[in-house]
């Protein structure tokens, strides 16, 4: 019923920016927030960044002051603005969304397909 789809990725110079988009669609109730995550070979997946449906967000303290989680709600879309990245940022940036299928339902996992940023000159 629901698939989130990642956009956005590609390669850039150390210090540049890139704005990353996961967009959420089918049939569905309600997202109470959505993630993003990295992963890089041999390594666990690695929370980014959190948005919830009211907007707060929480960002890893790698990123913090680099990164700005945003979300459009009438297009079921967030955001990720990745300013001055480094080669350290390189990985598959995956879109977590939990998210209700009906309303008091407990909320399903749902997982994008990911997107590679590469940071590197």
């Amino acid at each position: 019923q629901v698939e989130l789809v990642e956009s956005g990725g590609g390669m850039v110079q150390p210090g540049g920016s890139l704005r990353l988009a996961c967009a959420a669609s089918g049939r569905f109730f309600g997202i109470n927030f959505m993630s993003w995550y990295r992963q890089t070979p041999g390594k666990q997946r690695e929370l980014v960044a959190t948005i919830t449906n009211s907007g707060s967000t929480n960002y890893a303290d790698s990123v913090k002051g680099r990164f700005t989680a945003s979300r459009e709600n009438a297009k079921n879309t967030v955001y990720l603005q990745m300013n001055s990245l480094q080669p350290e940022d390189t990985a598959v940036y995956y879109c977590y969304g939990n998210i209700r299928l009906a309303s008091l339902l407990r909320p399903n996992d749902y997982w994008g397909q990911g997107t590679q940023v590469t940071v590197s000159s």
